[in-house]
């Protein structure tokens, strides 16, 4: 690999009680910051591959790997060199004129999706409202539904992002609760159930938004051919087939996109998190013409999307993926993550859900909360993260070593058994 990770042998444990600028940086962090995160007590100052460093030097395992952002992990060379040339030349012109990264970037990203155009956004929730805004249009424009009847399919336990219209069709109370009104246009079904996605679809159906593996959800993997059967029931009843891998995909799960497990192209691909490297946002929605092409100039836009320093890195992260090294990487280490933790279960583990590198963990609650075992992580120099309660989620950076992966994995299982 071209970064390096640390041995866990030499890593060395957080001193905990003796960090004592690490407790003083993070109370007054959270002194002055909107209580809208419940963070681990760790300030990191520095990190490379998958360790992270607090600011009084002692060093931490990523098994979260920024919620999928950091897939190539921190500070890989590749992207820090394409930044650092970027960055000497141009960062940002707006989409009111063309950079000489912008075709380099969306050449590559549209040959690895298999697709005609790109739409380049900043965040992954800018990604899904574009997605939506597309499918509206697409359905006046292009199928003929009635002017505002337009209704998209959504799954429950679905995580599309934060903006009020997204999280008007969850189903999580803390997404949702006290952030209305909502905008309509929305039809919920079991996550899965390829028979309520056909009962819910009508004339004014213009797509189906589904993440191929619910990744907030806890890794929440869809019975076996629902996408196959999803992919052929959009075709036959006229409905577009929006992929949200902003999560699951580049290099994940073992394949460039969640949905190539069962071999299943999308019309949209919804894009985002490990497209910026972990350097700057970038994200992306990338289909076919005769989807994309329904927007005219005026009626979708972004200041900073598509800027020529994220293009740089978006570039150099659709190079690194159409090697093939990461998703064979993932593909190789998720074999042990799985073996290692369905040993686990029965012994502090109930069940576990593993694809590729990527992992949902649920706890036995006598052995705690999915919060407190990442307590517990933490004292160990493993970060990790929670989700709904009693479940924690493990992404590590593709570029881990098994030996470190395997110490990580060590953690855990003592943290379980209750050593």
């Amino acid at each position: 690999m071209t970064v390096s990770a640390t041995r866990a042998s030499e890593a060395g444990q957080p001193a905990g009680h003796e960090d004592a600028r690490n407790g003083e940086e993070f109370r007054r962090a959270e002194s002055r910051t909107a209580h809208n995160y419940h963070p681990l007590p760790v300030v990191v100052a520095h990190a490379e591959g998958a360790w992270m460093t607090n600011v009084d030097g002692s060093r931490y395992l990523d098994l979260l790997a920024g919620y999928s952002a950091l897939n190539f992990g921190h500070s890989h060379p590749r992207l820090l060199a394409a930044a650092h040339a970027q960055l000497d030349k141009l960062t940002l012109t707006s989409r009111a004129f063309v950079h000489d990264q912008f075709a380099d970037f969306t050449e590559k990203l549209a040959d690895l999706c298999g697709k005609d155009l790109v739409l380049p956004m900043n965040t992954g929730a800018e990604a899904v409202e574009t997605a939506i805004k597309v499918a509206r249009k697409w359905g006046y424009q292009v199928k003929g539904v009635e002017a505002d009847q337009a209704n998209i399919v959504v799954a429950n336990g679905n995580f599309h992002g934060r903006t009020t219209t997204i999280v008007g069709f969850s189903d999580d109370p803390d997404a949702r609760d006290d952030f209305g009104p909502f905008a309509p246009g929305f039809t919920n079904v079991p996550y899965g159930d390829l028979a309520a996605v056909e009962a819910a679809i009508d004339d004014n159906t213009v797509a189906v938004l589904v993440e191929p593996i619910q990744g907030e959800g806890g890794v929440v993997l869809p019975p076996e051919g629902f996408l196959r059967g999803l992919r052929e029931l959009c075709t036959r009843t006229n409905v577009l087939f929006m992929a949200d891998e902003i999560q699951a995909g580049l290099g994940r799960t073992g394949k460039t996109f969640a949905c190539d497990h069962e071999d299943v192209v999308p019309d949209v691909y919804v894009l985002g998190k490990a497209l910026g490297g972990g350097v700057v946002p970038v994200s992306a929605i990338v289909a076919d013409r005769e989807v994309l092409g329904v927007l005219k100039p005026g009626q979708h836009g972004s200041t900073f999307g598509g800027n020529a320093l994220a293009c740089a890195i978006g570039s150099e992260v659709v190079d690194m993926l159409a090697g093939g090294e990461f998703q064979t990487r993932a593909t190789e280490l998720g074999e042990i993550l799985e073996a290692r933790l369905q040993a686990m279960v029965g012994h502090g583990v109930l069940r576990v859900r593993v694809r590729g590198l990527w992992a949902g963990v649920d706890i036995d609650p006598t052995v705690g909360t999915g919060r407190e075992v990442c307590e517990r992580l933490m004292a160990r120099g493993v970060l990790a993260k929670d989700t709904h309660g009693s479940t924690i989620r493990l992404a590590p950076p593709l570029v881990i070593s098994a030996e470190d992966l395997s110490w990580g994995l060590d953690q855990l299982e003592a943290v379980v058994a209750g050593h």
